[in-house]
């Protein structure tokens, strides 16, 4: 009989630990006049009433029948109590889960929702204001953008032709075509300087080639920080039993081979600083590469240089290409051309460096580069995207609230291409006809949610890696679409300190918003645009 008193204290004394009312000072978070949450808590507490009857009949009918088997008394007693216990512990665990989750906040403002803190939801943004602010980028910057580009692209093809006339071809990289890419070219440029972003492609001298290995190959060796990347090996055409026959082959005095002529077996080869390797290595390095761009950059400007009125400098002397355009009349013009790769016959580059970062990856890993798809994407989407559609308009917002806060509390690890990246997802997930430019209000709030929830995730996949919802027309390939998906917030996981700064930009960011887009936007002639963006608390 003792040990059944003993088994139904100890389930009272459960009972009342568990007992929802036990520790009032926990819910002081609780609004008072929830009566929502008050009912909930009551039904809650009746189920746990009922709960413990229905222990306490079994224990009691248990204990009978204990009585009869005294043999197995003891054993009986201790499985029963543990059993009993660490069930009924388990189903109160999983409701007060439960409990907790029901009474959370939103989604978009669960991490947020701390004393002074604000989230897109609260944020009431005028129209009229947006549509002025909207006028200015479409009619003021967007015809100055067009004559920048009409300017850039004039200049790199003279000082392209300059720098292949300088090279030896037989000896030295052979340059290609530079493609234009970022937002001067995906026209959704909207804060100065005036910067344009080019990336010129250049192969090896005859004969040797490149060797592509990726990240997502299935031999792949590379650390978990590389993904994205590969490595290009410099190999020489022949050199191995899978090039040409005609070296290992008696092919007689009257045949000749189409890809090699005689005079082929005289050439000298080349040293590894030549091939711009690593030393003591077969593989393409980084370093190299910027070193020899940037001297070939400053000859081919030597050349020309006596052909324009203007001044050309390089901005960082760690980046190749970083030139900085200045004229006489004070106006600054920014370019980046950057030596790539191509990924055999596809759009996707391998860069030496991206303007915007400021660590780049160590030899021999290269990132890949897929911005020809991304503008091709864009292009894709502004076709079928209602006539005047926001989605540009979007960005461009976006990009400008993320600039100017970046010049009042300096630079966090949120970026220009992760504010793309969040762009092109919703694309892919809002339907097009919802993106017209009367609805511009609530696609800017789906940009700043989408953000804001990728930030409490600490998760942001790249847009192309492994996204098998990309459209077939803009030929993504299979080994890209099909591969793991990239989490761009990678490092926010790894780095605390680095997390909490990019939350309070962002937050400052959302924050003044209203005042940054109202001072932007121009009043009109007659004076009469004195709107205010309010920040309310709903």
């Amino acid at each position: 009989m003792q040990g059944a008193i003993t088994r139904v204290c100890m389930v009272v004394v459960a009972a009342i630990l568990n007992h929802p009312f036990l520790f009032p000072q926990e819910n002081t978070t609780l609004p008072d006049q929830d009566l929502e949450i008050i009912a909930r808590m009551q039904e809650h507490e009746e189920r746990l009433e009922i709960e413990k009857a229905r222990l306490e009949k079994e224990v009691l009918q248990l204990d009978l029948k204990v009585e009869e088997t005294s043999n197995k008394d003891g054993y009986s007693w201790y499985l029963w109590s543990t059993v009993s216990f660490i069930i009924f512990f388990t189903i109160e665990m999983c409701r007060d889960h439960s409990g907790v989750i029901e009474i959370h906040p939103a989604e978009d403002e669960d991490i947020f929702s701390v004393s002074g803190s604000i989230t897109p939801s609260r944020i009431v943004l005028d129209k009229e204001v947006l549509s002025n602010f909207c006028d200015k980028c479409n009619y003021t910057l967007a015809h100055e953008n067009w004559r920048v580009r009409e300017f850039v692209e004039g200049f790199a093809d003279d000082l392209l032709e300059s720098l292949r006339s300088i090279c030896d071809r037989k000896a030295d990289m052979e340059v290609g075509d530079f493609v234009g890419i970022g937002s001067m070219f995906e026209s959704w440029k909207v804060c100065k300087p005036l910067m344009c972003d080019l990336i010129v492609p250049f192969s090896p001298p005859y004969p040797y080639s490149f060797q592509f290995h990726l990240w997502c190959s299935p031999s792949s060796d590379m650390p978990p920080h590389m993904q994205g990347c590969g490595t290009i090996k410099v190999t020489k055409f022949g050199a191995n039993e899978e090039g040409c026959l005609c070296g290992s082959a008696n092919l007689g005095e009257d045949m000749l081979c189409l890809l090699h002529s005689r005079n082929d077996e005289h050439k000298v080869d080349h040293s590894p600083d030549e091939l711009l390797c690593s030393r003591n290595s077969p593989f393409l390095a980084k370093d190299q590469v910027m070193k020899w761009f940037q001297i070939s950059v400053t000859k081919a400007w030597g050349r020309i240089s006596h052909k324009y009125d203007f001044e050309v400098t390089f901005r960082n002397l760690d980046a190749a290409g970083a030139l900085k355009i200045r004229f006489r009349s004070g106006k600054v013009i920014v370019m980046n051309i950057i030596p790539v790769i191509q990924l055999e016959d596809t759009d996707a580059y391998f860069v030496s460096h991206f303007p915007s970062d400021s660590h780049s990856s160590p030899d021999p890993y290269w990132p890949l580069s897929f911005a020809v798809y991304e503008r091709d994407l864009l292009k894709y989407f502004g076709k079928r995207l209602p006539q005047n559609s926001c989605h540009l308009h979007c960005l461009q917002i976006v990009a400008f609230l993320h600039r100017k806060q970046t010049g009042l509390t300096g630079k966090s690890a949120l970026t220009n291409y992760h504010l793309k990246t969040a762009l092109l997802h919703l694309l892919l997930s809002i339907r097009p006809w919802d993106w017209g430019i009367k609805s511009m209000e609530s696609r800017l709030q789906d940009v700043f949610g989408f953000l804001q929830r990728s930030l409490q995730e600490k998760r942001l996949y790249h847009v192309m890696i492994g996204n098998r919802r990309i459209p077939e027309e803009v030929q993504l390939p299979d080994t890209i679409r099909n591969a793991e998906p990239i989490n761009l917030f990678r490092s926010l996981v790894l780095q605390t300190e680095l997390y909490a700064a990019t939350i309070m930009h962002y937050q400052e960011m959302l924050r003044n918003a209203p005042v940054l887009i109202q001072e932007y936007t121009p009043n009109l002639l007659n004076g009469s645009l004195h709107h205010s963006l309010d920040v309310t608390l709903v």
